[in-house]
């Protein structure tokens, strides 16, 4: 059975690139365009892994991970972020919401697959 990764990010294309590389990988991929429609997701399916934007209307990606957290079922769901932030401050914020790894936007979808094969137990 395919793990599932939850892909957050405003942007359509991002999302589209982000969702063809994991597919391609034998992943099953859902989809939200902020964090409150990724909260939206949670409904007890099993999500293994999730990956978020930082900078997101209506619910920003840090603010999304903490409230994720909170959620029993997903408390040890990890999640990358993937973003156009790199400062270490930022990162520190991301880190104490639960993020388990850091991706800098523009990147490389081998990039990505290495993170999430890092996260995902097979």
């Amino acid at each position: 059975m395919a793990k599932t990764v939850l892909i957050v990010d405003d942007s359509a294309s991002l999302r589209q690139l982000v969702k063809m590389t994991l597919t391609g990988a034998g992943y099953d991929v859902i989809e939200a365009e902020n964090g409150q429609k990724a909260l939206d997701q949670f409904n007890g399916k099993k999500i293994h892994l999730v990956i978020s934007d930082v900078n997101m209307p209506i619910m920003d990606g840090i603010t999304f991970v903490t409230k994720m957290k909170a959620i029993a079922a997903y408390k040890f769901t990890p999640v990358i972020m993937l973003t156009t932030e790199s400062g270490s401050d930022m990162k520190a914020q991301g880190q104490a919401a639960g993020a388990k790894a850091w991706v800098v936007k523009p990147f490389k979808p081998e990039m990505i697959l290495a993170a999430v094969a890092q996260l995902i137990l097979p």
